[in-house]
């Protein structure tokens, strides 16, 4: 069955450029909630361009669906994470430059790592997702890391404006879904 997390982060953007209380992110998470949404997704970027510390640890205590945290794989996150114990993490690339994540995670060449945060993870309980690009062996990769999920990077598939580009784009999203499934 699939599940909808209703992402916050956007709602912290525009709070923190008008550089004010409002809008609450977690006045958007009680709302999606109460529209029936399964879990609430943020991301705690290093940078901390939107979401806050204090904004993860307020919509840990007052949601009460599933929190999904979205963050890079560096000590700084992993310790957060460790500390608030969401219901799931999910590691995303980061670039500084980047206005919102642009790629998907290179599993490739940092899978010993990602074991070890995954196996750190699955011992206080919580889920480990990972955000690649819908390439077969980013898919497999995930595997081997034994990562409990992915999410498929949509991202040139929704900027194409061509309709031969656009088939492409969804068949590698196609191929790359019935792999993880395959494969488990």
């Amino acid at each position: 069955m699939i599940k909808l997390f209703v992402n916050v982060d956007h709602v912290a953007t525009v709070r923190e450029a008008r550089k004010t209380f409002e809008p609450s992110p977690l006045t958007a998470a009680i709302l999606a909630e109460k529209a029936g949404a399964y879990g609430i997704t943020a991301h705690l970027r290093e940078d901390r361009r939107h979401m806050q510390d204090d904004d993860i640890k307020i919509l840990k205590d007052q949601i009460n669906t599933p929190l999904n945290l979205e963050m890079a794989a560096v000590d700084e996150m992993i310790q957060i994470a460790i500390n608030t114990k969401p219901f799931q993490v999910s590691i995303v690339p980061e670039n500084r430059q980047e206005i919102t994540t642009e790629g998907g995670l290179n599993i490739l060449k940092q899978e010993a790592h990602l074991i070890e945060i995954g196996n750190r993870f699955r011992e206080l309980g919580i889920l480990f997702s990972l955000f690649i690009d819908p390439d077969i062996d980013q898919v497999k990769g995930a595997k081997r890391v034994k990562a409990d999920s992915i999410e498929l990077n949509t991202g040139p598939y929704s900027e194409v404006s061509n309709s031969k580009e656009r088939t492409q784009h969804l068949a590698q999203l196609r191929d790359a879904a019935l792999k993880a499934h395959e494969i488990g």
